[in-house]
């Protein structure tokens, strides 16, 4: 078993993006052939090198690429040098893209946008208030304020559709087998489900976790420890450097206790399960907690007819509603949209020579107006609404036993209006399959995991570093934080590919590889 698993894994780094040999024959690494021309004659410049000039030194001049060739010579150090290198361009030896993509790739996109945006979200609210919009407050009269467009740098709302995403990802499947009636394979579907989920969500946020605490240990926090607390660079939000314990074995008990409060399914006590090594993670156990919930919803309703499935699905939905567990709620609008896409046929292909739909254009126009509806509510302020034009009206209607943030109700509902109409719009799911996007999608949780440390360790020195070239008075502090990202935006990329191939992808391959060996055997 365990070899089989060792074999498994010295194999993966061939679908992750890693040079093979045959590459590194074809581009003469592992060539014999003397640095001197094939007929042995030396050029010019050869002969200039010949007089005392110690051959190592030769060696460099004449052939560069060669000599950092040698220096790479063993095989596992060019594969580690080779796998430094984004997948993005790696060309053909990045991972093998798929022949087609599948009906529901849409939603990769949004999920990797979303998981962008959340980045982007982390990156600006330091520097500025994100969470007043256009005229709320009476003031915020700020371009970028605008309702949809400033949803590139709202993070709330796109943890909202996080939770949506994963609703019907994770319902998608088991509510197919149920509509056929294949109770055994459904079985099968959803205990996988429940015991690869754990495995999925806190192997690659441990790994995350423990790489923070090596960093805090090895004192790189440190250098940014005094920045971090400065206001004349954090004018808004501060968020938390981790602490540095007076010893590893504090340092690491602690981090044992951090992963023991984030495997929290016992209640809905966020700050119990607070990540003060990394606090952007709080979205996890909340995630694994409404996942468990979900698989209880449609293992409780796999039985019933799809009426009934339905009714007791929205009673489930304002059940949470009440008790303002917005998180649930979207769990459970994915697998009521899941349901509706299945039972409507939408990722069911179109025969060849069907007759065409003549109202298409309308169709068209028609869910291209409800996705404007969608973004406008996703636009909800996240601060200010009850002063904010075009949402002075919607704030009233935030029910008063909401003991949640009052944004969510109608984040929550622009995100379900949002989803609904990029299924049934050619035009967005266009621009969710499109190649940058699906790519986000792949790298989605990755970027998601990294983005604050890898901000607070490098992103801060390139902030420093740029308000030192610009100056921070007026607008000087705006053209300062834009050079910024021109630097930390890619290195937070840079990492987040590496972090996918090397943990997220192999995580994945090790849940199933663990699940089968544990599992009994079908005769």
């Amino acid at each position: 078993m365990n070899v089989s698993f060792l074999q498994q894994s010295l194999n993966i780094d061939n679908k992750i993006g890693l040079l093979d040999q045959s590459f590194e024959e074809n581009i003469g690494i592992l060539e014999k052939r003397p640095l001197s021309s094939p007929n042995g004659t030396r050029s010019e410049f050869d002969r200039h090198l010949h007089s005392d000039v110690p051959k190592w030194v030769k060696y460099i001049f004449r052939s560069p690429i060669a000599f950092v060739h040698t220096l790479l010579s063993r095989p596992f150090l060019m594969r580690l040098a080779w796998f430094l290198v984004p997948s993005f361009l790696q060309g053909r030896h990045a991972l093998p893209k798929p022949a087609k993509l599948s009906p529901t790739a849409y939603l990769d996109g949004m999920r990797g946008l979303a998981a962008l945006f959340v980045f982007f979200c982390h990156y600006t609210y330091t520097s500025f208030d994100v969470g007043f919009a256009w005229g709320g407050n009476n003031s915020n009269y700020d371009i970028l304020k605008v309702p949809i467009l400033r949803l590139w740098y709202q993070g709330p709302v796109s943890v909202t559709i996080f939770f949506l995403i994963s609703g019907y990802a994770l319902s998608y499947r088991p509510l197919k087998l149920i509509r056929s009636q294949d109770n055994h394979e459904l079985l099968n579907t959803l205990s996988s489900s429940v015991f690869r989920r754990l495995l999925r969500l806190y192997i690659p946020t441990a790994i995350a976790t423990a790489l923070v605490v090596c960093f805090v240990r090895l004192g790189v926090y440190e250098y940014t420890r005094e920045f971090s607390q400065d206001r004349t660079y954090i004018k808004f939000v501060v968020e938390s450097h981790p602490v540095r314990f007076d010893s590893s074995w504090d340092q690491w008990g602690d981090y044992y206790w951090t992963m023991l409060r984030m495997i929290h399914v016992f209640g809905w006590d966020r700050p119990f399960a607070h990540n003060f090594y990394h606090v952007h993670l709080w979205t996890i156990p909340i995630e694994y907690r409404c996942s468990l919930y979900l698989f209880l919803v449609i293992l409780a309703t796999a039985r019933l007819r799809m009426i009934w499935r339905y009714v007791t699905l929205c009673l489930v939905i304002l059940l949470s509603y009440r008790h303002s567990k917005w998180e649930l709620v979207m769990f459970l609008f994915g697998m009521g949209l899941a349901e509706w896409d299945l039972h409507r046929g939408a990722h069911v292909p179109v025969p060849a020579g069907a007759k065409r739909n003549p109202f298409k254009k309308l169709h068209t126009i028609f869910w291209n107006c409800v996705s404007v509806i969608g973004l406008f509510l996703m636009s909800f302020p996240d601060a200010g609404a009850d002063t904010t034009p075009g949402y002075v009206y919607l704030s009233t209607w935030i029910p008063w036993w909401w003991n949640s943030e009052p944004y969510r109700p109608w984040q929550s509902v622009g995100c379900l209006i949002f989803a609904l109409a990029v299924s049934n719009s050619d035009f967005w799911k266009g621009f969710y399959n499109s190649g940058f996007i699906q790519y986000l999608g792949k790298i989605s949780y990755a970027l998601y995991l990294v983005h604050g440390p890898v901000l607070h360790m490098v992103g801060y020195h390139w902030e420093k570093w740029a308000w030192s070239v610009t100056g921070v008075e007026g607008g000087q502090y705006g053209c300062g934080f834009v050079l910024s990202m021109f630097l930390s935006v890619p290195t937070v990329f840079w990492v987040a590919d590496l972090f996918w191939r090397a943990v997220d992808i192999p995580t994945v391959k090790f849940a199933r590889w663990f699940e089968n060996q544990l599992v009994v055997k079908s005769k």
